[in-house]
């Protein structure tokens, strides 16, 4: 047996981003002992990138926006294809949970009369995104962690879960290591709260962080959970293309509802080009009523620019396959056209943007008051996850619960900008609670021996191989893999040869071997990271090839029109008994009548 560390607690947390920490807090609250793993350090979580705000009906700017707005607003965005139970919740609790945050600490931008400020974002009808200027994601982790320090919370930094642990059908526990050390942990628990984030780092061009290796999506599928929605990945329109080592790093879409707009090298605005019919009525089409729209004035329609992600972006890939691109294979998002408008343009930017004044500035020596910046897009959210009940966010596996974006359902098709957050907030809420219920409700299960000694001999084995095959050549491959033949834009040949490359790749990752020892083997950690990669990789493959239409952020050259079949169905993947991959079409249950009733009136 291998030697490890036993830790226990009633509720584990996976992840200690906004979903994590939320979680932490709230089963905390209700009197159970709780852990937090994270896989960086605290504080590192990836939501301290997320710029933009937090989308909640409050109504300061405009009374007219409430829960019904919000909720039609992010149904549409998701094509139907939502979990409407959870967007009910989220659209409902989302202005609770910003108080919640402000009581706790955090300090948003304000009105002149003292309330928090919302500003516009894409997909959004009115103003609606609580904000401090363009970091957003940062104020809410540290006014998350300085409230959850003081409750008790143990936490373990620089872990990576291995493997969940089950018995009788439910979790019981979860195998991991230290990765400064490379020592084994093993920590036993009644529930488990998976808040790993996404995938994004199974693409090349991506505005993820390291840690976005689809951990939670691959130990939730190899313990027996069902997935869905994996064929729905997001690709933020505006992402840094210049300088190359700064490719992909997010350019927040605040930019945009602050008044930017996006040309192409001819200099024209090539958004008004192309406005979905779904949004016409709400879209301006001159230039003069997008700009009163970002100035508050509650008549004028939004720019092309705020339309939804999925469109933006292949606005851009149009522009650049079309010739009219940047000199740096992008387009140009340019705010310092404003000067034209705005007295004091220049100090306005810096105090609504000052993040993207800095990351411009110090990375690609481009002042964004005075110059464009060169954009494209960039591999950024995952809407797919771990299917979860809409109330509780358990899994269909007892006691393993998911929130955040590891989790399927509130986002449908496409995610909304700024729905992220809250999404955190609400559902790392609930799961939490419902965590900490069920591991009241329950007695600790049994650690099966076997289960922990294959985990720890898998994760050995690159030790014990001689050869030359290195991880970082196989993530690398497999990362070009993904971008080239199943991103933006997909037809069915080309995903098929992804899924023929990524068991290419399967097969050399079984043989790949690493040098040194377990203390700070970043080969190693690698290595281990993976069979994560390639399981959501396949998922998202096999779903986005069953799925024979154009959704959301969903887009096949071979199927371009929406499906009347498909616009009824989630596609779920699981692990069959034999080991093999089972993908099965889940009709989508019908909405309550009076939620049907609150899309019309919306409309």
């Amino acid at each position: 047996m291998p030697d490890y560390q036993t830790h226990t607690y009633d509720v584990l947390v996976i992840g200690a981003g906004g979903a994590g920490l939320s979680a932490a807090i709230e089963a905390s609250s209700a009197g159970v002992s709780v852990g937090v793993i994270c896989k960086s350090l605290l504080g590192k979580a990836h939501t301290v990138m997320a710029e933009g705000g937090i989308a909640a009906a409050m109504g300061n700017v405009d009374e007219r926006d409430n829960w019904r707005v919000h909720f039609a607003d992010t149904m549409r965005g998701g094509q139907y294809l939502n979990n409407w139970r959870m967007a009910e919740l989220h659209a409902k609790e989302a202005p609770d949970c910003v108080r919640e945050l402000e009581a706790w600490g955090a300090l948003f931008d304000r009105t002149k009369d003292g309330r928090i400020l919302q500003r516009n974002f894409g997909g959004h009808r009115y103003p609606r995104l609580a904000h401090v200027g363009d970091r957003t994601g940062l104020e809410m982790i540290r006014t998350l962690q300085d409230h959850g320090i003081h409750q008790g919370i143990a936490v373990h930094m620089e872990c990576t879960v291995l493997r969940l642990l089950t018995a009788d059908g439910r979790v019981v526990g979860a195998f991991g290591y230290d990765r400064e050390r490379g020592r084994f942990l093993l920590f036993q628990a009644k529930a488990i709260v998976l808040a790993t984030g996404g995938i994004g780092r199974a693409f090349k061009i991506t505005s993820n962080s390291w840690e976005y290796t689809g951990d939670g999506h691959a130990l939730a599928y190899h313990a027996g959970a069902a997935l869905m929605d994996m064929e729905f990945v997001q690709f933020h329109p505006t992402g840094m293309v210049w300088p190359p080592s700064v490719m992909g790093i997010l350019v927040t879409e605040g930019v945009r509802g602050e008044g930017g707009v996006l040309r192409n090298k001819e200099g024209r605005r090539f958004m008004f080009d192309d406005i979905p019919e779904l949004y016409r009525a709400q879209t301006a089409d001159n230039e003069e009523e997008g700009w009163r729209y970002t100035q508050g004035d509650r008549n004028a329609r939004r720019p092309p620019e705020l339309l939804t992600r999925d469109h933006v972006a292949r606005c851009i890939v149009r522009e650049i396959k079309e010739g009219r691109g940047s000199p740096h294979g992008g387009v140009f998002l340019d705010i310092s056209w404003i000067k034209e408008r705005l007295p004091k343009a220049e100090e306005h930017i810096k105090k609504k943007l000052p993040s993207m004044y800095h990351q411009f500035k110090q990375l690609a020596d481009i002042d964004i008051t005075k110059e464009p910046m060169e954009v494209g897009p960039t591999t950024h959210y995952m809407m797919g996850g771990v299917q979860v009940d809409g109330d509780t966010q358990m899994s269909t596996v007892p006691g393993l619960f998911a929130a955040g974006e590891c989790a399927a359902g509130l986002h449908g098709a496409n995610r909304l900008g700024g729905n992220s957050l809250s999404d955190l907030l609400v559902f790392g809420k609930r799961a939490g609670r419902y965590a900490a219920a069920f591991a009241k409700e329950n007695t600790a299960g049994a650690i099966d021996a076997d289960q922990i000694q294959q985990a720890a001999a898998a994760a050995l084995q690159p030790f014990e191989r001689s050869g030359s095959e290195g991880p970082y050549q196989v993530q690398q491959k497999l990362q070009e893999i993904m971008q080239d033949l199943v991103g933006i834009v997909r037809t069915e040949s080309e995903m098929k040869q992804a899924l023929v490359e990524v068991e290419k790749l399967r097969q050399r990752a079984a043989k790949v071997s690493v040098q040194g020892n377990r203390e700070y083997n970043n080969g190693w950690h690698t290595a281990l990271d993976l069979p994560n990669m390639l399981t959501v990789s396949e998922a998202v493959t096999r779903a986005a090839i069953e799925r024979e239409e154009s959704r959301g952020a969903h887009f096949r050259e071979d199927h371009t029109a929406k499906s009347a079949e498909f616009g009824k169905i989630n596609i779920v993947i699981g692990k069959g008994a034999d080991g093999e991959t089972k993908i099965a079409r889940r009709p989508i249950p019908e909405m309550p009548a009076e939620l049907k009733q609150t899309i019309e009136e919306m409309q």
